[in-house]
């Protein structure tokens, strides 16, 4: 531990007749206490050995000083506690509550901090596919890709009898010259085209991929390895596809209907699609005018010129709103019997905008665009562990919040509320006391969340 000296101290003035100092010498402080609940809900899911176990390392055992789990651990905690810069590991590598979370407290070396520094954890990013002489540690991508399912498996005790898979593309801008960077013309950046896949809050696919692309390329492989890993664990749950316009492709739309999976895609507009619904536009324009905006909805039969192998069920919205048309129309499998055209919309399809803020909680909350390697491989890695990040806040907002006031907050406020708390460390023989700030606003939130967060690790060490 650094040897505790006499610091300079700052005078602030007096507040009813005191002396206010500040100086840093309070000793083992941490401001990150609370990501003592990170640790425990690692313990409910199991998530950092098993991503540890992703990795190969060849490197001599007895040379070793920091082991690949407690790398990757730390890599993935420091994310969720908003630290995603590896240069802040030079400075997290002595921070006690840090050491905690990777369950190391004394180094085996005279002259090492316990956790690992910026330098160690840059080669682990830089891990190849295979070990090399200068890269010993290498990474297995699909066994990390099975992870992410594999957790979201787990998250249910019994299978769900429908579960609903959204798919998006978004941009990830570039400010370097990384391999595979592209200039997209609509978001009008150097950018990556990430992939994503949601369930819910579970995030089940984050792919990188060059933006020089389709939107949907390569999107039929890998949902059917999502869909056949789902169905090897629940194969009698009925799966629904839902994606904006980008994804409404004929062989995406070919392989669910030879695969038995639902599908609710967004259509681009074209004139044939407004000249079926001209009849309820005129409504809709006549309904505005006499100042009563209406909505309607049409369902009918159709197919492209040439693109599509078959006709499909077009549902069409036509409502005319500031002063002009505004019609919307998607594509589905799912018959009338099975859901009406209004229902279809409003409430299967534009449920797919909450997607929006799972993204936005990955990449504004979690750092999931900070892709400066210069490698695809290695930024595909960061991507992993951002999302790894993810997932572990995800099964702690799950867990340990239900029912509370943080139910259904963002990472970002989970980070803010929960995990960022004061606490004096104090280290003797036989314990570690994190002692916390005492005025707290989230204390009791905090408690519950520890209480079962701790049960539901002692539920998995010994299942029924």
């Amino acid at each position: 531990m650094p040897t505790e000296c006499r610091t300079e101290s700052f005078d602030f003035g007096t507040v009813e007749g005191r002396t206010v100092e500040a100086a840093f010498d309070a000793g083992l402080v941490t401001s990150d206490a609370g990501a003592l609940l990170l640790k425990a809900t690692d313990r409910a899911i199991g998530l950092i050995g098993r991503f540890a176990g992703c990795f190969h390392d060849e490197r001599r055992a007895e040379l070793i000083e920091h082991e690949v789990a407690t790398l990757v651990g730390q890599r993935v905690f420091a994310i969720a506690l908003g630290d995603e810069d590896l240069n802040d590991h030079d400075e997290l590598r002595h921070d006690p509550l840090m050491a905690v979370l990777a369950g190391k407290l004394t180094p085996k070396r005279e002259h090492c901090a316990p956790v690992a520094g910026k330098s160690t954890l840059n080669r682990l990013e830089l891990s190849k596919l295979e070990p090399t002489r200068y890269h010993k540690v290498s990474h297995n991508p699909v066994a990390i890709k099975n992870l992410l399912i594999d957790v979201f498996l787990e998250s249910r005790a019994r299978p769900p009898r429908q579960i609903v898979l959204d798919l998006d593309a978004t941009d990830d801008p570039l400010h370097g010259e990384q391999e595979g960077r592209f200039f997209h013309g609509y978001y009008d950046c150097y950018c990556y085209l990430p992939l994503y896949v949601f369930c819910g809050r579970h995030l089940l696919l984050a792919k990188l991929r060059r933006a020089d692309i389709d939107a949907a390329a390569g999107v039929v492989e890998e949902i059917a390895r999502l869909v056949a890993r789902i169905r090897a664990r629940w194969p009698n749950t009925s799966i629904l596809l839902r994606a904006d316009a980008d994804f409404a492709r004929d062989a995406l739309m070919a392989w669910c209907e030879a695969t038995d999976v639902e599908f609710v895609l967004g259509l681009g507009r074209n004139e044939r699609l407004i000249a079926e619904i001209a009849p309820e536009l005129e409504r809709a324009a006549a309904a505005s005018a006499r100042g009563r905006p209406r909505r309607y909805f049409k369902s009918f039969m159709w197919r492209t010129r040439r693109t599509w192998s078959r006709p499909r069920r077009v549902v069409a919205k036509v409502e005319w709103s500031k002063g002009e048309a505004n019609p919307r129309f998607v594509v589905t499998s799912l018959t009338r019997r099975q859901c009406k055209a209004k229902d279809l919309y409003e409430k299967v399809y534009s449920a797919r905008g909450d997607m929006e803020n799972r993204i936005k909680e990955c990449q504004l909350d979690l750092f999931a665009d900070r892709t400066s390697a210069a490698t695809m491989r290695a930024n595909q890695l960061r991507l992993w562990f951002y999302s790894m990040a993810y997932v572990l806040l995800c099964a702690l907002r799950r867990i340990g919040l239900h029912d509370t006031d943080l139910a259904d907050a963002t990472c970002g406020t989970i980070r803010l509320k929960l995990l960022k708390i004061g606490a004096l460390v104090r280290i003797s023989v036989r314990r570690i006391r994190i002692a916390m700030a005492s005025a707290c606003p989230a204390a009791q939130i905090w408690g519950i969340a520890a209480r079962r967060l701790s049960l539901a690790a002692l539920a998995r060490a010994s299942p029924a």
